[in-house]
């Protein structure tokens, strides 16, 4: 053998290692430059569980990130849901790792009491009383779901409810008297996890004989006869009441219940149970089912609704018969729901969409018809007297709300408006009535008198400036009590203390962009502002980030909008490379497009996956652009293409202008709309050195039933689908396109195959593109390790083809 061709063998085998270790270095977890390592890793500070009455918080501590192993943990994907099998739970990746206890007076007036949990402290939920007397949280285990009980007069000896917690469905709620829990556990003759089929006993079937049944694309669906034993297995509970230091009272036989809730007076339940035949194609929410009124010894005494399954509904269309069915609060046990006289298809011209029904205790007698909705039933509010309801209703076409007070007792009179406006309309939001919990604990209208109080977010062409009003429902004059002021973001919390004078106590959530959220309590009366809490700023490196809201316009004329952010160290006169980060939404007007929905005050912090850590890396980023997609809701799609592109150009161009960004160095991105987005940004312009795309769909035809708010399916629209996507133009895709997706993506429509074979796509035609799968992560990135690798992938895909990119 010849030195050459020795020489050579080694040359190829040196190459062989080396490829193997490149290999080897691509399957491991990186993480970003240390400067956006030490943002991303900071410890939040505690989040807030607030009582009912605001007189109490439970300070919550939080996790940043979870391990990867958290989310490596057994999951069962089932019914269009994910089971945690050990926990009896729906499979959850963060937890609450840490509680504790004050007052919500002075924030150093009284230390918070630590709430004494048992090793590993992993908490799932936490509820209040209604009576703001007590709490309850679910602590999950290596084996089981724990429910404790704490009691504000005595917070240092919690006391366990229960071990056999089953929250996969339900899990739990207060009864009226605040002092019970009803419950769904594990039952106790519960035997073992039915164990797989060694050998399939024949082919997985379904059939359809002519039933037409537009469907959405769902994840995580039953596949398989073992997959409906499992089902069976995990869903199916024993209902019981709870109570401290008391055995449980069981009701009834074990059943699949899906829901529970006590009649006001305590006395019945309403119950929803899961039926079979399951569906291979719907979740679980559409699965058959029962809804029936209970005594309180398990006894069905009134069947509310028989449903089968929901397959055979028109897109954007709700099912036939009883909907929305719910106890009147202030009353006993009176039952109020909704129907659809349109055979629930939207397309149908009818006069009234709706109508309103309602049944008393003992339900024997027939339901009373109240009244007609012109539009879809969208939402009941409640109010103390039971004699006043709101209706929300929805009309599709305009994409318009509609709110109307009705006093029951009159029925005659002519409904009073409160909301009518476009559902796009941010400038125009009256806000939200603020509502308490009744005694019963059932959640009714705050009011004094004749008046009520709405809080919202203030949407103005500067920014949002949230507000509290107080509105009377006799006369429906509205007065304004409090504005926030321009240079901080101050919000509505929780109404503590109110009069139908001006005078009255709230707890807002104030910040700016250099002190962090942190919670007061106001008075009007005596015009004074006490800090609840003092946390501080965990960053203070971010402080020197230079943002603004910028305001263009569209070449079309529509109006734009976009937060620019500018690096710490920005030096006035630089042209840096620039970021677009977007996600389209649709309108149905440019008025409402072109409307403000950004906060300069608010606090900035950067955390996750958030792609703002590129400031560290020395770009500006024109956050949150705005992408409308204005239209006909029928056929806006149409022009989907032609209108992201002019967007996208007008966010370049306005950038430019002021100086902050070179036209030569752009970058673009955004995750799953906003990634479809992406992805047709860089295969029908050449505005962009390269893209990056998180967990999107990409391929249209895979949801050929609508998509976002596309109301036709493919076969209405078949020129649409294919163009839209831009997997169909991967052939026109040079520019560098980085694709990131989790594995366990359990949005619909974004299937993580989406991404691998926009990928095939893409590199098969010959461009330039790298495909990031993180294993165990859903839509969004979670794991500490996922979330840091995504990072670090953003920074060099972005640093190699935009910042340090060639002329």
């Amino acid at each position: 053998m010849s030195r050459r061709t020795i020489g050579c063998m080694i040359v190829q085998i040196l190459g062989m290692l080396v490829g193997s270790v490149l290999v080897a270095e691509e399957t491991v977890y990186r993480v970003p430059p240390k400067e956006i390592l030490d943002i991303i890793d900071v410890k939040p500070d505690p989040s807030i569980s607030w009582s009912p009455d605001a007189k109490w918080m439970v300070l919550v501590d939080r996790d940043s990130m979870p391990d990867i192993a958290d989310l490596a943990r057994r999951m069962l994907p089932l019914a269009g849901s994910r089971i945690d099998p050990r926990s009896n739970s729906g499979f959850q990746t963060e937890f609450l790792r840490g509680l504790s206890l004050r007052p919500s007076g002075n924030a150093s007036s009284e230390p918070a009491v630590r709430i004494p949990i048992p090793e590993p402290i992993r908490i799932s939920s936490i509820s209040w009383s209604h009576d703001s007397q007590s709490f309850v949280f679910s602590r999950v285990t290596d084996d089981s779901t724990e429910l404790w009980w704490v009691s504000v007069s005595n917070p240092t000896e919690p006391v366990q409810l229960t071990s056999r917690l089953n929250s996969v469905l339900f899990g739990f709620d207060w009864m009226p008297d605040g002092k019970r829990i009803v419950s769904t556990l594990v039952p106790t003759t519960r035997g073992d996890e039915p164990a797989p089929p060694s050998a399939p006993k024949g082919p997985n079937v379904q059939e359809s004989f002519g039933n037409k049944s537009p469907t959405r694309t769902y994840q995580d669906l039953l596949a398989s006869p073992h997959d409906e034993k499992l089902f069976d297995y995990f869903t199916t509970t024993q209902l019981a009441i709870l109570e401290p230091n008391k055995p449980p009272v069981f009701i009834g036989e074990p059943s699949q219940l899906g829901s529970v809730q006590p009649s006001p007076d305590g006395k019945y339940l309403l119950v929803t149970t899961i039926k079979r035949p399951y569906s291979y194609l719907q979740t679980a929410s559409s699965f058959p089912k029962q809804v029936d009124v209970w005594s309180m010894n398990g006894k069905s005494i009134y069947r509310v609704a028989d449903i089968p399954l929901e397959e055979n509904i028109p897109i954007e269309g709700v099912r036939m018969g009883r909907r929305a069915i719910a106890w009147v609060p202030g009353k006993p046990a009176t039952l109020i729901w909704t129907e659809a006289l349109d055979e629930g298809d939207p397309r149908k011209k009818v006069p009234f969409r709706e109508q309103i029904r309602s049944l008393d205790a003992p339900f024997q007698a027939e339901p009373s018809d109240l009244f007609q909705l012109e539009h879809r039933f969208s939402g009941f509010t409640f109010f103390s007297s039971p004699s006043l309801l709101m209706t929300t209703e929805i009309d599709r076409d305009r994409r318009w709300i509609r709110s109307l007070l009705r006093d029951l007792d009159k029925p005659k009179t002519e409904p009073k408006v409160i909301v009518d406006r476009s559902a796009r309309d941010r400038y125009g939001d009256p806000g939200r009535m603020l509502t308490k919990p009744n005694s019963a604990g059932f959640a009714v209208v705050q009011q004094t008198g004749d008046w009520v109080w709405m809080a919202g977010m203030g949407a103005t062409p500067e920014g949002n400036l949230p507000f509290l009003d107080r509105k009377n429902l006799t006369t429906l004059e509205t007065d304004r009590l409090w504005r926030c002021v321009p240079g901080v973001l101050e919000s509505v919390v929780s109404m503590v203390s109110t009069s139908s004078q001006d005078g009255c106590t709230f707890v807002t959530r104030k910040e700016s962009s250099f002190e962090p959220p942190n919670y007061f309590l106001r008075d009007l009366a005596a015009k004074t502002e006490t800090a609840l809490t003092g946390f501080s700023d965990p960053t203070p490196q971010l402080r020197r980030i230079k943002k603004q809201i910028v305001k263009y316009q569209r070449s079309d004329g529509v109006p734009l909008s976009a937060t620019l952010y500018l690096p710490a160290d920005y030096v006035e006169g630089t042209k840096l490379p620039l970021i677009v980060w977007a996600y389209p939404l649709e309108f149905n007007d440019a008025s409402t497009a072109g409307q403000i929905s950004a906060n300069p005050s608010e606090f900035t912090r950067i955390g996750g996956t958030s792609h703002l850590s590129l400031l560290t890396q020395g770009y500006a980023i024109m956050d949150d652009a705005t992408m409308p997609v204005i239209g006909d809701p029928e056929t806006m799609n149409d022009t989907f293409i032609k209108q992201i592109v002019s967007s996208a150009q007008a966010a370049i161009d306005h950038a430019v202008s002021l100086g902050v960004a070179d036209r030569n160095r752009v970058g673009v991105g955004g995750h799953s709309y906003g990634a479809f987005m992406t992805a047709n940004l860089l295969a029908h312009c050449d505005l962009f050195k390269a893209g990056v795309a998180r967990s999107g769909a990409y391929n249209r035809t895979l949801t050929p039933f609508g998509f976002q708010s596309e109301r036709r399916p493919i076969w209405e629209a078949k020129d649409v689908y294919m163009n839209i996507s831009p997997f169909m133009h991967a052939d026109k895709i040079k520019t560098p396109l980085l694709l990131i997706h989790g594995e366990n993506d359990n949005n619909p429509g974004t299937f993580p195959i989406q991404s691998q074979r926009m990928y095939q796509a893409v590199k098969g035609n010959g461009g330039t593109t790298r495909l990031v799968m993180l294993p165990f992560e859903s839509h969004g990135y979670r794991g500490r390790q996922s979330v840091l690798h995504t990072q670090a992938e953003m920074v060099e895909w972005f640093n190699r083809f935009v910042r340090d990119a060639q002329p």
